[in-house]
Parts: structure tokens; C-alpha cells; sequence
């Protein structure tokens, strides 16, 4: 568990960095595979959201889906794009399956441009994990106003759309991070399900953490950085199918709720 601050506690995940072929990405240490997190930490619930709609709701672009009614999961894939994106951008279109991609900025969005543009292009949630990966509540709040308003200004040149969601790396956030967020009109996006594919290159055992500990209105967390990541990637979308479950991004999995600017979900 993270120690206090004076602003309140850190929570998240903690994570160590290292190289790899790619660029500079995020670690986690030996961790449970679900996300619960500390208790301080006041996350809302995708079922939370939907009880309350917003005044325009968001409307699917891989066809309607009210997750009211269905079983929703949302696939989110943090620290490209990579060198593997365009394989998994080839899976889930062959699949009609929308994903959520948190972004990073150097040797990432700068490296792959087209792969950001493809992205959107085809209808997936593009949102930031900020530019250099730096923990936020380590920052002072002008330094994380430029690790957020970085990789924002790239996305919307590229995409012709701003992002509205960000994954805080490591997962912490603070009460600091939380108000540079809302002022950039940002909401803050955890998860509920891990694969730690960091730490393996067995693409069925990805595939296994994953469908062992999905749940309704899960948020589940990979990195199409890694190796092993995408080739399980089709296996995870065939059997989840299987048990019922539709693909959404995460502003679908909220609709017609909607993520507010400064506040954490999961």
C-alpha cells in the first residue's frame, strides 16, 4: 500500500520501468491479477454511471449496445502504439471488437502516427497515458498539466478529436492529478482485471488470467507491447463471446452515463 501524503493517499499499482525493444514501459511488481486497490481511493463502478445518464448519450460505433441489458467487457490496451499494434488492429477489426488505447507520447505516438490515426479511424476510444510515463503524484501540477496536455495536443492532431479519458501510469493518482484533470477535462480510467503480460511471453497464460477473473462490466488491462500479448488476444475475444459477453469501449460500457472530468472509474 502506498504511504500517506499531505494530500491523501497515493493508490494504484505499483509499477518499476525498464527497456524494452520498443521504448521505456511500465512494470508492475508481483500483485494480485484483479485490481482492487486501496480503500481511500474513490473509484465510481461502469453500472454506477449508467444509473445516472447523462443528457446526451454516447451513441456505439460497432452498432448499438445498451450495457444495461447486455453482458459488457471492455478491452483497454496501455503504452503503444507499438510495433504490434497493426496486428492487433487487424484482429479486432476481422472481429468487430472496439477497443480502448491509452497512449503514450515518446517513442510512441511520435514513432507511430498512422497507427494513432488507424485507431480512431476504425472506431476505437484513443485516450492518453500520459507522454513520458512519469508518476503523476510525484509531479508538481505544471508537470503533469504537460504530461497530459502533451500527448492530448498529438492525439486530437492526428485524430481531429480531443481526448476526454487518461490512465494515470502505475495507476496512482492523488487529489492533485485528480484536479489537473478536471481542469483539462479528463477522467481518470483504472481497471478491474490484469494479465500481467509483462512478465510472460506465454500467450496462453495470458489468455488464461484473463478469462479467469473477467466479470461483467470488466475493464481489463493488456499492453500490445509485448510479445505475447496480441497472438492471445483472439483466443480471449472468441471465448469471452462464447460465455456472452459484448465489446465495448469504456465510454460505451458507461453510456448513457458519461465519464466526468476529475473523477476515477473502474
Amino acid at each position: 500500500m502506498p504511504s500517506p501524503t499531505k494530500k491523501m493517499k497515493k493508490t494504484g499499482i505499483p509499477f518499476r520501468t525498464a527497456r524494452t525493444g520498443v521504448a521505456a514501459v511500465c512494470l508492475a511488481l508481483a500483485l494480485p491479477l484483479a485490481l482492487t486497490g486501496c480503500a481511500g481511493l474513490d473509484a465510481t463502478a461502469p453500472s454506477a454511471v449508467r444509473a445516472e445518464p447523462a443528457s446526451t448519450a454516447q451513441a456505439a460505433r460497432f452498432g448499438t449496445v445498451d450495457c444495461r441489458e447486455a453482458k459488457c467487457v471492455a478491452l483497454t490496451f496501455d503504452a503503444g502504439p507499438s510495433e504490434n499494434s497493426a496486428r492487433l488492429l487487424d484482429i479486432l477489426k476481422e472481429r468487430q471488437v472496439p477497443a480502448t488505447f491509452f497512449l503514450l507520447g515518446r517513442n510512441h505516438i511520435e514513432k507511430y502516427p498512422q497507427l494513432v490515426a488507424r485507431m480512431a479511424d476504425e472506431g476505437h476510444e484513443v485516450a492518453s497515458h500520459t507522454w513520458d510515463h512519469r508518476i503523476l503524484t510525484e509531479l508538481e501540477p505544471g508537470e503533469i498539466r504537460e504530461e497530459l496536455e502533451r500527448p492530448n495536443r498529438e492525439i486530437e492532431r492526428l485524430t481531429g478529436r480531443r481526448p476526454t479519458l487518461m490512465r494515470p501510469p502505475q495507476g496512482r493518482t492523488d487529489d492533485t492529478v485528480h484536479e489537473v484533470c478536471r481542469e483539462l477535462g479528463l477522467a481518470e480510467v483504472l481497471w478491474t482485471v490484469t494479465a500481467k503480460d509483462y512478465t510472460t511471453q506465454d500467450s496462453a497464460l495470458i489468455r488464461r488470467r484473463v478469462l479467469d477473473r473477467t466479470e461483467r462490466d470488466g475493464i481489463i488491462l493488456l499492453h500490445d507491447i509485448y510479445a505475447g500479448t496480441v497472438p492471445a488476444v483472439p483466443g480471449i475475444i472468441d471465448a469471452l463471446k462464447e460465455r456472452g459477453y459484448v465489446f465495448v469501449t469504456v465510454p460505451q460500457l458507461l453510456a448513457p452515463g458519461r465519464a466526468e472530468p476529475g473523477k476515477v472509474y473502474r
